[in-house]
């Protein structure tokens, strides 16, 4: 039996097996594909305290480094249920494995919602970007499109607005649904272009990168393209926590509703990262909660020892 089991081996995930063994606590790490999560969809990174640049994937490739060599245990198998039995958990895997430890750490984080378009997976990190405080400054002085009207597009948008030539909105709805003072703040911006009942229809490349999209008009049906160095995609993020949500309460949206302290209704299982309902979602703070809950574990495995 481990002393802790952490579901996700994304920066969060890691970085809980990461204080857990370093407080010489056995740890396995379930990560259904691959080590990172969405940090690995950055090619660069350049706002983590300490390191001018490096790529996501060089960031999860040494953070993977160092919890092996620290004597983590790793599994890649898809974690389906938590079990609280008496004084352990009982986590079973879409692949028929069950494994089981005293303190249980959810960090599955989340997934972007993608326009489904072909050739966009191949275009994250090369044009195709989800947020603008990581990836805005690769795109001063050129032109952008932003994908969405909500709350999280009109926030992109801001941000974008202050380094990048020309900033056009992307809406398929009639008009935007994000709050009025955010469309005020955007309207006043002379490089900023709202295109309303716009569907993003198609991905133009050049050389290997993204060189424009093409938008349908939802009223005419008239097709066009527009040509843009960046694409920003923000029409929502989508949690994975429907299975784990008899241990640990979710709010409206999908998210574990649990505070900073990372803890839960079920005693032993901590939630950390990006699948935990937050304000703020970076690299820095999915590593913040990892700290938080496996000192969190730790601790309730030193009081039951």
């Amino acid at each position: 039996m481990y002393d802790l089991i952490v579901i996700g081996g994304g920066p969060a995930g890691m970085t809980a097996a990461l204080y857990a063994l370093r407080n010489g606590k056995s740890v396995l790490v379930l990560e259904k594909h691959g080590f990172g999560g969405q940090i690995t969809y950055s090619p660069k990174v350049e706002n983590y305290p300490g390191t001018r640049e490096m790529s996501g994937n060089e960031f999860a490739d040494k953070l993977l480094d160092q919890i092996l060599s620290l004597g983590a245990e790793v599994e890649l198998e898809k974690a389906v249920s938590v079990e609280a039995a008496g004084g352990h958990k009982l986590v079973k895997t879409e692949e028929g494995s069950a494994f089981e430890a005293m303190t249980v750490v959810i960090a599955t984080g989340v997934k972007h919602r993608m326009l489904g378009l072909p050739g966009e997976s191949e275009l994250v990190g090369n044009g195709i970007s989800f947020c603008a405080v990581c990836d805005g400054d690769f795109f001063s002085g050129q032109t952008v499109c932003v994908a969405g009207g909500g709350n999280s597009a009109l926030q992109e948008a801001i941000l974008l607005a202050e380094k990048c030539k020309e900033v056009v909105i992307l809406q398929d709805l009639p008009e935007l649904t994000g709050e009025a003072t955010l469309q005020s703040i955007l309207r006043s911006r002379s490089n900023v272009r709202i295109e309303t009942n716009r569907k993003i229809v198609g991905i133009q490349t050049k050389d290997g990168g993204l060189a424009g999209v093409t938008v349908s008009d939802r009223v005419t049906g008239e097709e066009r393209t527009i040509p843009c160095d960046g694409l920003f995609v923000a029409i929502g993020l989508i949690p994975e926590n429907g299975p784990f949500a008899a241990l640990a309460e979710l709010n409206e949206y999908g998210y574990f509703a649990s505070g900073e302290d990372c803890l839960t209704r079920t005693p032993g299982v901590f939630v950390a990262g990006d699948c935990r309902s937050k304000s703020v979602r970076q690299l820095t703070t999915a590593c913040a909660d990892g700290a938080v809950a496996a000192l969190a574990a730790c601790r309730y495995v030193n009081e039951r020892k």
